[in-house]
């Protein structure tokens, strides 16, 4: 630490700092455009100049370094005169289009304008244009004459995404942001520069002049798509929600979401909203109240239970749901007397275990990994701001493995890699078991061959300090995913490393937390799906998109199947529609890959006649004379899952998370490729956003039309 005396303020700061970490750390605001805390420092804006003691000249606060009793001023006569002479050169091509632009009210340049700017410009000349240029679905650069040049989105780019998608080009007054790779912007993670873009250069097109900045009310939220559990803020007018933005949080997400997480609002305000309950007669849908329809739910219920026995009802539900509905859906069918209730309609082995799987370690710690092998996943695609941290760590000269069936652009340095088709995951487990064994003189826990691949990933396990073994979504929903875990084990514990899943959905640990898996006697999802039940439940999930293909066309076989959703789903095979409430509409509780548990309020009114699931799943029960189902609010329906501890109340607890697999490995089977949703298939909220279908990865990935022939 030394000390630097700022504004007449003494601040000791770490050795190596610059003179905007000491301002920042001193609660000091010095102007800025091209520095960002997550950023490297490009010092071109030259707004930070300010006034350091025996410098000729002003300095740059972003790449300034601290020295032992530096003097810094940065309101004296000549910090202020330097950063008005910028902002005056800055304006020099700015259109002055402030009550047209996207980004007024929240501009940068129009706030430090109004500080250090001129009442009237000096120049006379022609202002120069920049082409208009067609990005894509996500961003739009309708209006690039605004551009500062700043070039964050160039390092954000390079950096965070890992893909240098945007650069600049040419010189001086000629000098524009473009395309190089491609002409569109196609990472998973491209609506940050939206964010970080200080100007109103790089604008959200879905929300392109749709709304005033000061006209929106911001609500806190968490994201309902993957397992990291990303802070939102949710931005609203007139009820309806016409923007997300990410709410920072060093824990969870930083200050980036992913696109998924951004546009996935569009379809909160789709046409294919349910807004009426519904109930198919004659083969025709017709609009009913909610008495109407609930009565006639339980009333078949009462029916198939008296004909067929409690083990004919069975409920899929959905990993996206809240954990409040997962808890009042297994109560409900458990209290019918039956113990079918799962939420892993993509997997294909189904694992007994009394513990909760998880991600093993913290998601913050991924970032400071020095070793990391991942087994079955397109970690880019499937976790992107999991592969951001990764990525991070990587750049820090962490050395990434990977285990896959074939090799995909991560954007990450790969330093080995082994691509077989899934049947071969365990074997090539095996075989980095057996290297490791040979390595450190212990028996190997299955029978392998030291391949080079094999030996090149132990050695880098063995090195290091902070390591972790990351099972992906294809490992989870593999044939063998028992073997594929006991593998896993045995290689983190001869190695040191941290051993888990990166987890599918907002929340598949909270699914295991609230119980959404068979009892004892209960089918699974998959002999659910099979036509083995009279009655079903379908809790927010559309089994057509969400497990095998073909798998869901047995349930037209069922004598009632009703679906619980915020959309116009399932109609082909259900035969009642119940419209419940997405995240924005309802409070609820998501628990991410970590363990963190996160709850959330509703930030809309419901649409219609809408109503959150966890009410109409209690109210179902009431009406079926089922006891313990009196909750008066969903924070009492989390409260009787008792899934925190005075010590850790933002936490699962922790005797009830572990990723322990003592089964002996089988090395053969499981031939099948796992399913595995493509990144806009994930959910029925992503499948119906409008913007994310017209992207280059919803191309590339289109619905599976298999699972739609099969119904036919």
């Amino acid at each position: 630490m030394i000390e630097i005396e700022l504004d007449g303020k003494k601040v000791d700061i770490v050795e190596g700092s610059m003179i905007m970490h000491a301002a920042d750390k001193a609660g000091t605001y010095i102007p800025h455009f091209c520095y960002h805390k997550k950023l490297s420092i490009a010092a071109n804006c030259r707004m930070c100049l300010v006034d350091v003691e025996k410098m000729p000249k002003p300095m740059p606060a972003c790449a300034t370094p601290v020295t032992q009793g530096m003097i810094v001023r940065t309101k004296s006569d000549k910090a202020i005169k330097a950063q008005k002479s910028v902002m005056e050169f800055l304006l020099i091509n700015h259109p002055l289009d402030c009550p047209i632009c996207d980004q007024g009210g929240e501009c940068q340049l129009q706030d430090l304008a109004v500080g250090y700017g001129g009442s009237s410009s000096r120049y006379e000349e022609e202002k120069r244009v920049v082409p208009v240029k067609d990005v894509g679905p996500l961003i739009s650069m309708q209006e690039m004459s605004r551009c500062i040049h700043c070039t964050r989105c160039v390092r954000f780019g390079q950096e965070v995404a890992g893909v240098m998608e945007l650069g600049m080009s040419h010189r001086g007054e000629h000098a524009e942001i473009e395309t190089f790779i491609g002409e569109s912007v196609d990472s998973e993670l491209s609506g940050n520069m939206i964010d970080i873009c200080p100007v109103g250069a790089l604008t959200s097109k879905p929300f392109r002049y749709s709304a005033r900045t000061w006209e929106l009310s911001r609500r806190k939220s968490v994201s309902p798509h993957d397992s990291t559990g990303a802070n939102l803020v949710v931005q609203v007018k007139n009820n309806q929600v016409m923007r997300v933005v990410p709410l920072e949080n060093e824990a969870v997400n930083e200050c980036w979401i992913a696109d998924r997480d951004r546009f996935s609002y569009e379809a909160l305000n789709s046409d294919e909203r349910l807004t009426t309950p519904m109930i198919k007669q004659g083969g025709k849908w017709a609009s009913v109240d909610w008495q109407t329809a609930l009565e006639y739910v339980a009333n078949g219920l009462k029916q198939i239970k008296a004909n067929h026995g409690a083990n004919s009802i069975g409920t899929l539900v959905s990993p996206h749901s809240t954990l409040e509905e997962l808890h009042l859906a297994g109560a409900l069918v458990r209290g019918l007397g039956s113990e079918n209730i799962d939420y892993r309609l993509r997997n294909a082995e189904f694992e007994s275990s009394s513990s909760v799987r998880w991600l093993g370690t913290s998601i913050a710690s991924l970032s400071q990994l020095q070793r990391v092998l991942v087994v079955g996943s397109n970690l880019r695609k499937d976790h992107p701001l999991f592969a951001q941290r990764i990525r991070q760590a990587a750049r820090m000269g962490c050395a990434v493995s990977a285990i896959n069936t074939v090799a995909t652009d991560w954007a990450i340095p790969v330093a080995n890699a082994v691509h077989v088709p899934a049947g071969q995951w365990v074997q090539a487990l095996a075989d980095i078991a057996t290297a490791i064994a040979a390595e450190t003189g212990v028996s190997a826990p299955a029978a392998g061959s030291a391949t080079v691949s094999a030996q090149a990933i132990a050695k880098s396990l063995l090195g290091g300090e902070r390591k972790a073994v990351l099972l992906g979504n294809g490992a989870a929903h593999h044939a063998q995913a028992t073997s594929l875990l006991s593998l896993a084990n045995w290689i983190a514990e001869q190695t040191g490393a941290s051993v888990g899943y990166l987890t599918e959905a907002a929340n598949t640990v909270g699914a295991q937390v609230a119980g959404a898996v068979p009892g004892a006697g209960g089918l699974n999802a998959a002999q659910m799906l099979a036509g083995g039940l009279k009655a079903v439940f379908l809790l927010n999930t559309e089994p057509v998109f969400d497990s095998a293909a073909g798998a869901a066309h047995q349930l037209v076989k069922s004598e009632m199947v009703v679906s619980l959703s915020p959309f116009k789903a399932n109609m082909e095979f259900s035969d009642v529609l119940l419209p419940i409430a997405p995240f924005t509409e309802t409070s609820g509780t998501f628990v991410n890959a970590e363990g963190r548990v996160q709850s959330f309020h509703a930030v809309v009114k419901p649409l219609g006649e809408t109503r959150p699931a966890w009410k109409v799943l209690r109210v179902l029960a009431n009406m079926l004379n089922l006891p313990g189902f009196a909750f008066e609010s969903s924070q009492e329906v989390l409260a009787d899952l008792h899934i925190g501890d005075d010590a850790t109340p933002t936490h699962v607890r922790a005797d009830r998370l572990g990723n322990t697999s003592h089964a002996v490995p089988v090395l053969t089977g499981g031939a099948t490729e796992p399913v595995v949703a493509s990144i806009y298939q994930l959910d029925g909220l992503v499948r119906r956003a409008t913007s994310l279908q017209l992207t280059a990865d919803a191309r590339a990935t289109a619905a599976a039309p298999v699972a739609q022939e099969a119904l036919a």
